[in-house]
C-alpha cells in the first residue's frame, strides 16, 4: 500500500520527506524491521521509540509514524501520539477487517475468557463459523487449537493482522476478549464492535489506574463505541450496571442478566453439585431448567451472559441454552485436576475472583471436611488488593496456604507479607507460608484429607511462573497431577 494511501483518513499533525513509497508492514520493534515497514515510535514505560528510529530506518524502515520531526531522511508522518493512533495506521493497512464480520467484545474483570468461549459455541450450534481472541490466545474456529498471544486484547498491527485472517478464512463471528488495558491504549481503535458485554467491575489494575472511576471510564470505551444498530449486554446485578447503560449511544439496544435484579433474562433456584449448576432460567416470561458443567455462582452469571448475547444476536433460546449445557469448563477455570481430594485450579486473582471461587468451592466441600486454599500475589501489579485477598481467603477457607505467583522483580516474601497483613488468624495449624510454589502445592499432600476440598487460585491456565531475571515452565495442573494423581 502506497504511503499516502495508508494515511488519507488519520489525523495527521505534519508530513515530512513527503515521498509517497510503498508500505509492506507496520513494526514498532527497531531490531525485528522488515524491509519497507513503517516504524512507530512507541513511547512505553520504560522506552521510546524516537530513540530507535534511526537504527529502523537503517535496518529498512521505509517510513516512520512518529511525534515529532527527526534528523533523519526518510518520509515522517507526524501525529499527536502513536500510542493512540496506531490503531488508525494498522486498520486502514489491513483494509478495516473488523466491518465485514461480526465482532463481539467482551469486558469486565473476571469472567472474559469463559463468556467468550461459551459466546464462540453458541454461534457455532447456532451453525455460523465463530473465532476468539483473549488471554489463551486466538483460534478460528471451535476445533482450531490455541496460537499464542502476549496480551489479553493484542497489540493494535497484531489484531488487525489476525482479524484480516479471519476474514480470509471466512468466519462471520469474533468473540473477543477487550482489557481495560486495550481500552485505554486505544489496541481496539479502528474496531467495529457489533455487540459488547460487561461481566461485572471489580478491584483489579489500579496499579494502572489508580482509581476505580479510571477503571470504569476505560471500560466504558467499549460501550461508548459501539455502532448503531448494535447491542449492549449488561449484568444488572453489578453495583456499575446504571453507569455502563448511561454510556450506551442512541440506537444500539441494550438487554440485561441477573439473579439478584429484575433483568430480561434471570436465573433461579439455584443448585450446585460436583456435576456443574443447575437453575430455572428465565428468558423474557418464558422459563427452563439449565444444567451447566460448570460451577459456582460465577459460572451461572457467566452463562447468563453468554445466554444473553445469544438472544441479543437473534438466536433461538433453545440453541443457546444446549450450546451452554455442552461446554464444559475452559481450561484454568474451575478446573478439577483431581477428585479425592478434590483438587480445583482456577484463575482467580483478584478479591471478588478468590472469593467466588472459594464460595463455589464450600458449595462442594462435604460438611465433615475442610476448604484448603492455596495462592499468592503477582509482583509489580497492583499491591493494595493483597491483604484484601489475604482477608478473604482467611475468612472463607479453613486453611490457607500463602505462596509466590507470578512475583516479576519484587521480593517474593515482601508479597507475602503483603498478604499476610490481611489475615486475622494466629493458628499455624490454619495459615502456612511457602514461597515455592511447586513445594506448595507438594506440601498440600500431607495438608489435605481425602475428602477435603484444594483450590490452587492465581495461575489457572498459565503454564509459566515469571521470576525476577528469568521466566520458567510451571503448570500447577501438572504439579498438581504429580502430587494428588
Amino acid at each position: 500500500m502506497k504511503l499516502k494511501e495508508l494515511i488519507k483518513n488519520i489525523k495527521v499533525k505534519k508530513f515530512i520527506n513527503e515521498k509517497d513509497v510503498e508500505i509492506q508492514g507496520i513494526s514498532y520493534n527497531s531490531k525485528t524491521i522488515q524491509h519497507g515497514d513503517i516504524f512507530v515510535c512507541l513511547k512505553g514505560e520504560h522506552t521510546d521509540g524516537h530513540e530507535f528510529a534511526k537504527m529502523a530506518a537503517e535496518n529498512g524502515a521505509a517510513a516512520l509514524y512518529c511525534e515529532k520531526e527527526l534528523d533523519i531522511d526518510v518520509p515522517q508522518v507526524i501525529v499527536e501520539s502513536t500510542r493512540h493512533q496506531i490503531a488508525d495506521l494498522a486498520a486502514a493497512f489491513y483494509n478495516y477487517p473488523s466491518r465485514k464480520i461480526k465482532l463481539i467484545g467482551v469486558t469486565g474483570t473476571n469472567g472474559k475468557t469463559t463468556v467468550t468461549h461459551l459466546i464462540q459455541r453458541i454461534v457455532e450450534d447456532a451453525q455460523h463459523k465463530c473465532a476468539l481472541i483473549g488471554t489463551l490466545g486466538y483460534k478460528l474456529s471451535g476445533k482450531d487449537t490455541y496460537h499464542d498471544a502476549k496480551h489479553t486484547t493484542p497489540q493494535a498491527p497484531e489484531l488487525q493482522k489476525t482479524l484480516e485472517m479471519i476474514c480470509e478464512q471466512n468466519i462471520d463471528y469474533v468473540a473477543m476478549e477487550v482489557s481495560s488495558h486495550a481500552l485505554e491504549q486505544n489496541r481496539v481503535g479502528g474496531c467495529d464492535f457489533d455487540g459488547a458485554v460487561f461481566t461485572n467491575l471489580t478491584q483489579d489494575h489500579l496499579d494502572y489506574h489508580i482509581t476505580m472511576n479510571n477503571y470504569f471510564e476505560a471500560k466504558a470505551l467499549l460501550f461508548r463505541g459501539l455502532k448503531k444498530g448494535g447491542f449492549a449486554v449488561i449484568n444488572n446485578d453489578d453495583d456499575y450496571a446504571q453507569r455502563f447503560k448511561s454510556v450506551v449511544p442512541e440506537g444500539v439496544k441494550i438487554y440485561t442478566y441477573g439473579i439478584k435484579k429484575t433483568a430480561d433474562i434471570t436465573a433461579s433456584h439455584i443448585d450446585f453439585s460436583i456435576h456443574g449448576a443447575s437453575f430455572e432460567c428465565n428468558i423474557k416470561g418464558k422459563t427452563g431448567k439449565v444444567n451447566l458443567q460448570m460451577n459456582g455462582m460465577f459460572s451461572v452469571y457467566n452463562a447468563l451472559a453468554a445466554l444473553t448475547a445469544g438472544i441479543a444476536m437473534g438466536f433461538d433460546a433453545d440453541i443457546c441454552v444446549k450450546a451452554l449445557e455442552e461446554t464444559k469448563s475452559v481450561d484454568g477455570r474451575f478446573e478439577i485436576v483431581s477428585k479425592q481430594p478434590l483438587v480445583i485450579v482456577d484463575y482467580a486473582h483478584t478479591p471478588d475472583g478468590l472469593e467466588n471461587v472459594l464460595k463455589a468451592a464450600r458449595e462442594l466441600t462435604p460438611k465433615d471436611a475442610r476448604l484448603v486454599c492455596m495462592f499468592g500475589c503477582g509482583g509489580d501489579r497492583d499491591a493494595t488488593k493483597r491483604p484484601k485477598m489475604g482477608k478473604i481467603a482467611d475468612e472463607n477457607a479453613d486453611i490457607v496456604v500463602v505462596t509466590s505467583d507470578n512475583p516479576r522483580s519484587e521480593d517474593p516474601q515482601l508479597i507475602i507479607s503483603d498478604i499476610l497483613a490481611g489475615i486475622k488468624t494466629v493458628n499455624t495449624q490454619k495459615v502456612f507460608v511457602e514461597s515455592d510454589r511447586r513445594t506448595a502445592i507438594s506440601m498440600l499432600k500431607n495438608i489435605a484429607k481425602q475428602n477435603d476440598v484444594v483450590v490452587l487460585a492465581g495461575k489457572g491456565h498459565e503454564d509459566y511462573q515469571i521470576l525476577k531475571d528469568k521466566t520458567i515452565h510451571f503448570d500447577d495442573r501438572e504439579e498438581a497431577r504429580k502430587v494428588f494423581c
